[in-house]
Formats: C-alpha cells, structure tokens, sequence
C-alpha cells in the first residue's frame, strides 16, 4: 500500500491573531507547498524550509493546529513528531505549518513535552491531575496533546505588562507594552522580541545603573520611567505598576513572590520626583526566570533620536538589524517604522503643531527678509488651506537677471497631511534652475492655481510680458489668460505627450505610435511653416485622426513656427529637476521646516554660484560661450554675399537671410535662441563686428552676477516650538488639513522622461492588436 502523502503549507513571516472566540488565525507572510509523508526526516524537511525562507536550521521552530482545534499550536522538535502530524491528520490532504525563527530559544522548555512523564506518586484510581497522566492517554494521542498543550496556548504564552485599570500610564511607553516569553514565540505587532544571548551586553553597560536607590532624584515621572525601562532592560525583569499617577508611582517585579519593588514620589515644595523606597533584591533569578521583557516603540525612538539626526534617511530595515544586534532586540518592520515616526517627532516636533506656527513662522520670513512674500490662508474651520513663499533675493534675482521666462509645475507632497508643492521656476543665464516662488497647497485644483499666479504676479511685478510653460489643463490655460493678460502661454510638450497617447490609446501599434510621437516632437520644434507642414502630413500618412488632433490642440501654443513668446527652446515644464529633488528629501517634514529646508538649499545655491561666477573671465556664461565658439566654428566655412543695406545672403548646405539691425534670419534660430547663429556670425566676421554684441543680454557673466546678487537671509527659531501666545498674537490660528496620508506606499511623481509609449500585444498571424497568435480568432 502506497504511503500517505500530506501537503504541508508552510508560512512564515505573518502574525498571530486571536479571534473572538479565542481561536488564532494566521495573518500576512509567504507561503510554500511541501510534500511530507510518514517516510520524511525532520532534518530533511527543515533544511528544504530553509532554502525555501533564507533561514537557519538552528533557530526554527515548527508548529501547526490538530484538526478542528484553532486555539492550540503544537510543536515538532523531532522525527516522531512530524509522523505523528501526518497520523493525527487522517483523511486530510493539507495541513498548515507555520515556521518561526528565534534568536535565542530558552533550553529545556517547549509548549509540549517530547514524551510524556509519568507523575510520581500518581495513582490510576486516585489521580488528580486531570486525565493527564500516561495511564489515561497515550503519549500519541490526540487527546493527549490537545489536553495537554490547552495549558499552554498562545494567550498564555504571552505575558502582558500593562498598569492596572486604575493606573494613569505614560502614553509615550504605553503604546505597545507587551512581554514576550521566548519559549513560546508568537510575536505581535505591538510587540517586539528580545534575546539573552550573551553576545549582546551593550544595554547592560549603559543601563544597569540608571536606577541607583533611594533618594537618586529625577526631573519628571517621565524620567524616572524611562530609567526604570532602561534598568529592567539591563537586568532582565519585567514589572508592574501598583501605583501610577502623577504624585507617586509604585512597582513590583512580575515575578509572583519576587520582594523586588521601588516607590518614587514627588519631593515636598519642589517639581522633583524622589526615589523613596526600594528592595533591590530579586529571588526570581531575574532573565533566567524571564527569558523576554518590554521594548515599546517609544523606548526604540529613544534610541535611534540620535543616529536619526545624523542620518535623515535611516531605514526601517537598519533599524531593525541594529536594534538587533546592540541590544538583541528583534523588531518587525513596522515596529521600527512606527519607532522612526516616534523619535522623528521628538526631532522635528509634530506635523499639528507645525500648522500653529505658521503665522509666526511668515512674520518671520519677512522680518529677517525684508520685501519677501509670505502669506497663508484658513478656510472657515479654521483649517490650513495655503501657503505662499517668495523670497526678496530669487524677486530681485528674476527681474535684474533672468529672462522673462518661467516654468509652472507642480509635485506631490508625502507628509502626514498630503498637499501638493506649486512651483514658479526660472532660468538663469547659464540655463540653471532658479527657484521664484513656491506654494503648498491642500489639492492641485484651478482654484490654488489662480490664488498662486495672483500672488506670483504681486511678487514679480514686472512690465515685461512673461512666457510661460506650464500644463494646459487644471486651470492654468484660463488663469494665465485672465492674470496675465500680456504673457505667453508655451504649452508643455511633456503633457501634450501624455494626452496624446491617452486620446489615441489602443489604435496603433509600437513602431507606428513611435513614428508619430517623433513627428510630433518634429512638429513642435519646427522654426518654420514648410517644415510644420511636412510633419504633420507625416502624422496624416499613420493616422487623419492624429492629424486632426494635432491640429485642434492649438499650434500657435507649442510649436516654435507660431509660437509668439520667446520660450529660448525651452519645451518642457520639468524643468526645475532639482528643485524637485530637494522637495524630495524634505516632504516628509513638518510644513514650517520643509519650507526652512528649501529656504536653506536656495540659499546655499545662491551662495555657490555667485563665488563660482566670480571666477569666470569670459563674457558670456560657460554654456552660452561654449555654443558661440561652436557656431564661430561652423561659420567659416560659410560664404556672405551682401544684398541691400543690412540684409546679407549667406549660402552654405542651404541658402539663408540674415538682417543684423533686427536681429533676424530666415532659418529662425538666432530668434529661437537669443544667440547669433552661424549664418549671423558668418556676416559678422565679413564686416567685421563682434558677434558679443549681438548676443541676449542674460546671457551674459555681468547679468548672471546680478541675479545672485543678493542673499537669503537665515530664519531663527523654526527648529524650536512656539509658544501658543505667538499664534494669536498675530491673530489667526490654523489647525492642519483634514486630508491625511492615505495607506500604502505614496505614489511618486515621474518628472524624468518626456513619453513612454507601452508596447501592445500584436498577433503574428493577423497583424492585429490586442491579442497574440494563441488567442487569434482569425486561424
């Protein structure tokens, strides 16, 4: 007869749960199928479970249910075990086996015996230990093991230290206070594992004398039940509260009979807590008795605060690994996320009161920036709305130094209340980003648009007609065209992009889709008519309806052949990349330090490149000066015919006019660029006249130096909290958004690449779309 086959689902990685009715249900982790039958070695069966989770032998341990039992887990420790599994199991074809990993399980416990003992003493007709002796059960019996192990169930096994009912706990350790005895491991989310190992002795050496005796003196209660946490952690106990409130606290260890107690409580006239009584003497044996004590994530936060301040970016991982590793402390990975919340808000302080700070924080701004815009609005309930920023240095900047050329954009804020980040970005004479103003708002609607280009306008004030390149949708094309009435709206081709390949979705296939958008890009950049039109009859050739919709999206807004503004080949509203990336590094920040952050890189930008501009001994910026002498290159091989007054002919590959009073030529670049191209040049060389002259007038070092001319100053006293009295003597108080971040990972905001064309499924057979030769109906 063929031996009975089981398939053994393996799990690991999840929780336990414990259901209403006290059974326990597994949840989360990964899952792994195994054939297991009477024949199978333990050894063998543990060393496939290793390969399968990247775990070690030695730390495994391996339970599962009796059937119709939900509430007890039992242990396979040995061969025997494991085919007593398979018997218990009778006509069941599954079975779920749930695999744990320990650092360090205590010797000579287990939630069930291997064999069963005998009790000395014990008599078949006069027993009273409740049918649990050999002479009622087998040791392999079914009933023997679930009698048996209700004694030991998951509920028990976990020992909670919680202060009684009538006991007022600090809420930054009552969080998760939870302790874990190591000889039946089932962790729980609120808390974490530790080991005795004795390679880990570092929070005995820091700790172990935090707790000195009688009359040792503590500023609050929150100190003295910090040091008590570190000293149970040093010296392996756990304790309990009899007393807990804020005029005395009183502890015993949880070890019933242990004399270990100590009694602190306010020192008389003054704010001191006092150590007034204490037994310092444990009978427990202390960690051998307790193989687990508390680690709430309050007292993780704590720990990691300061490597923190150090490294912004610790992950959740790391955290972990090192917990575990100084201090022999396991922590999932949302424990030691919840830990980095935890000691980030005791850097930072909280998001809430980030928001009451804000009238303080904009008074500030303009006090220490003299001419800077700050402003913020409530709505009714008081709650925040928006905030606007444009410091005195990027407005004199713009207006003395850069063109009259600006991108609008927008990204996604990941704080704990969302938002989204406007942002009004120039270009310097160098074609670097240069930062004008920036808003947070609580949503990206037309609405926040208009209320920022309202307050953009007030900031730049300035006569000369600016050109945008922002989105077409949201509002902006309106808004633009009703604030400023004498701007230019350059469309971004990005979006464009985006909304071309959504409007004509599923028509055509890869290769078709990439020779339309390259046309597209063809079109847009095309300086003249004739080479418009030969584009978007290529279009027409793939697609009449791709060649309708480019033409009803409006030309004379994205394609150099009609656009009016002076855009300077600028196609693409992404063009602030690293100011993004600095909102990258500090969205996570509470709202008055995010915006203190960016004041601070901007700073530091303009900073750097005005001592950089300092070195330079050429009269344009390096970029512009590197593309003049490429241009002076190629105009040499050039030849000049004069034809009337300042009109010259220049003949080359093709046959171009160039008239030097208004600064045009018929091949559109030296107006495109705000550079002399090289049939210019090739005219100025012939009669003699500097093509320096001839060149935009940002481009140049002097115009460059002008824009960093002026500095930031720094804001004092953002990192410290502010006293309520601050918010309401300027008036207004504001409380956060009712938006909160959402669960689940945030969503990134892709600004690098301008398309991506997904390739569809294409038959071989038919040639059609959406669907492969397997599928094809057709054959």
């Amino acid at each position: 007869m063929a031996t009975k086959k089981v398939i053994a689902i393996c799990q690991s990685g999840g929780e336990f749960v414990t259901n209403k009715d006290g059974s326990l249900s597994y949840n989360g982790g990964e899952a792994y199928a195994i054939d297991v039958d009477q024949q199978t070695q333990l050894c063998d069966f543990k060393v496939e479970v290793a390969e399968m989770f990247n775990c070690s032998t030695d730390t495994m341990s391996i339970k599962y249910f009796l059937p119709g039992n939900k509430k007890t887990l039992i242990t396979i420790s040995k061969d025997k075990d494991l085919k007593r599994m398979v018997k218990f199991l009778g006509d069941s074809d599954t079975v779920d086996i749930f695999i744990m990993t320990e650092e360090a399980v205590p010797r000579n416990q287990s939630i069930m015996p291997a064999r069963f003992r005998l009790v000395p003493g014990c008599s078949e007709l006069q027993c009273g230990h409740q049918g649990l002796c050999s002479h009622h059960f087998s040791d392999e019996s079914p009933e023997f093991l679930a009698r048996w192990s209700s004694r030991t169930t998951v509920s028990e096994a976990v020992v909670p230290a919680v202060a009684p009912e009538d006991a007022v706990v600090d809420m930054a350790h009552a969080i998760d206070k939870v302790d874990m005895d190591m000889a039946n491991y089932t962790h729980s989310d609120n808390a974490a594992i530790i080991s005795n190992d004795d390679k880990h002795q570092k929070a005995a050496q820091q700790w172990e004398n935090t707790i000195t005796g009688v009359d040792q003196r503590f500023n609050s209660f929150n100190e003295f039940r910090e040091a008590l946490h570190k000293y149970s952690i040093a010296h392996g106990f756990a304790y309990k509260y009899k007393k807990n409130d804020s005029h005395r606290v009183t502890v015993k260890c949880k070890s019933q009979g242990c004399p270990w107690r100590i009694y602190a409580s306010r020192l008389s006239t003054t704010q001191l807590i006092c150590i007034k009584k204490m037994h310092s003497t444990h009978t427990c044996e202390g960690a051998i008795v307790k193989a687990g004590y508390r680690a709430t994530r309050g007292w993780v936060g704590t720990i990691i605060k300061e490597k923190l301040k150090v490294s912004p970016n610790y992950k959740p991982k790391d955290i972990a690994d090192d917990i575990k590793r100084e201090y022999g402390i396991q922590l999932n990975y949302s424990q030691a996320w919840r830990a980095k919340e935890i000691a980030r808000e005791q850097l930072q302080g909280s998001y809430k009161e980030a928001y009451s700070q804000l009238p303080f924080f904009c008074e500030k701004i303009k006090e220490t920036n003299p001419g800077s815009f700050a402003t913020f609005e409530t709505k009714e309930d008081s709650s925040f709305h928006r905030l606007f920023i444009s410091f005195h240095a990027t407005i004199s900047g713009f207006q003395r130094g850069c063109r009259a050329l600006l991108f609008l954009d927008s990204t996604p804020l990941n704080s704990k209340y969302q938002g989204m980040l406007l942002t009004a970005t120039a270009a310097d004479g160098d074609d670097g980003v240069f930062p004008v103003a920036f808003a947070v708002v609580d949503a990206e609607t037309e609405e926040n648009w208009s209320w920022f280009l309202v307050e953009l306008k007030s900031a730049v004030s300035t006569a000369r007609p600016i050109t945008f390149i922002a989105d077409f949708q949201k509002g902006l094309k309106k808004s633009l065209t009703e604030i400023f009435d004498n701007g230019f709206h350059g469309y971004c081709l990005h979006y464009l992009t985006e909304k071309l390949n959504k409007d004509l979705k599923g028509q055509f296939s890869h290769e078709a889709r990439r020779f339309m958008i390259n046309d597209f890009y063809a079109a847009a950049y095309a300086s003249r008519l004739e080479i418009f039109q030969r584009c978007t009859e290529n279009i027409k050739g793939i697609s009449p309806e791709a060649f309708n919709w480019v033409i009803q999206s409006e030309p004379d807004h994205w394609s150099n052949a009609f656009f009016g503004g002076a855009r300077y080949n600028h196609m693409t509203s992404n063009f602030g990349q690293l100011f993004y990336n600095w909102v990258s590094e500090a969205n996570d920040l509470p709202i008055t330090q995010m915006v203190d952050v960016l004041r601070g890189k901007i700073m530091e930008l303009i900073y750097s490149r005005r001592v950089d501009s300092g070195q330079w001994i050429t009269k344009l910026t390096p970029s512009k000066e590197e593309k003049l002498q490429k241009d002076t290159s190629t105009a040499r091989s050039l030849q000049v015919l004069l034809s009337h007054g300042s009109t010259f002919e220049v003949r080359g590959e093709s046959i171009d006019i160039v008239d030097i009073d208004h600064w045009d030529c018929s091949c559109k670049e030296w107006q495109l660029s705000g550079l002399p191209c090289c049939h210019a040049i090739a005219v100025f060389d012939w009669i003699g006249r500097s093509p320096y002259d001839y060149c935009s007038r940002y481009f140049t070092v002097e115009s460059y130096r002008l824009a960093y001319a002026e500095s930031i100053q720094p804001v004092p006293n953002v990192d410290r909290p502010v006293k309520m009295e601050s918010a309401a003597q300027v008036g207004i108080i504001v409380t956060p958004p009712p938006t909160k971040r959402p669960p689940g990972r945030p969503k990134m905001k892709q600004a690098g690449s301008i398309e991506t064309i997904k390739r569809q499924l294409q038959c071989s057979k038919c040639k059609g779309l959406g669907h492969n030769k397997k599928t094809c109906k057709d054959f």
